[in-house]
């Protein structure tokens, strides 16, 4: 993220700490670990606590899903000229084994993107680096961002 201070944009605004970081990635334990804004990747981390935790002590799987959205977002969100935002359109997660609380990693991509629509994937790994969770997405690329 060295070299990248100067960049304007919401998500780049929040990494330089002239924005704060949005409460929902706040309570997800949101901190970014990458960006290469070139391939169109990011590597985000996140601290699941007991509170996420379902009866059986897995996180429970919105959670897994939010997370998956605050990483697969904010790759396309590095991208985006100042003023810009994409929402979310569509958001498809696979659950490949339990997650348990500690440090999950996300990590994003870019797959394909457009004028107006891009197509994203990522996966969420868990502290010995095993996937927990896949997932696709669609966004929308508009003007009047936050």
């Amino acid at each position: 993220m060295t070299g990248d201070a100067e960049r304007r944009g919401y998500f780049w605004d929040v990494l330089a700490g002239r924005r704060p970081v949005p409460p929902s990635a706040v309570l997800l334990g949101w901190e970014p670990v990458a960006v290469d804004a070139g391939a169109g990747t990011v590597e985000v981390a996140f601290t699941a606590d007991e509170r996420f935790t379902n009866p059986a002590g897995a996180i429970q799987g919105g959670f897994l899903a939010a997370m998956l959205d605050d990483t697969l977002n904010p790759a396309l969100a590095a991208l985006l000229p100042e003023g810009a935002f994409a929402p979310t359109l569509d958001l498809h997660v696979q659950f490949l084994r339990p997650a348990r609380p500690g440090r999950l990693v996300g990590r994003g991509r870019v797959v394909r993107r457009g004028r107006e629509i891009a197509f994203l994937a990522g996966e969420l790994l868990d502290a010995r680096d095993r996937p927990v969770a896949v997932a696709t997405a669609t966004a929308k690329i508009q003007d009047g961002g936050p």
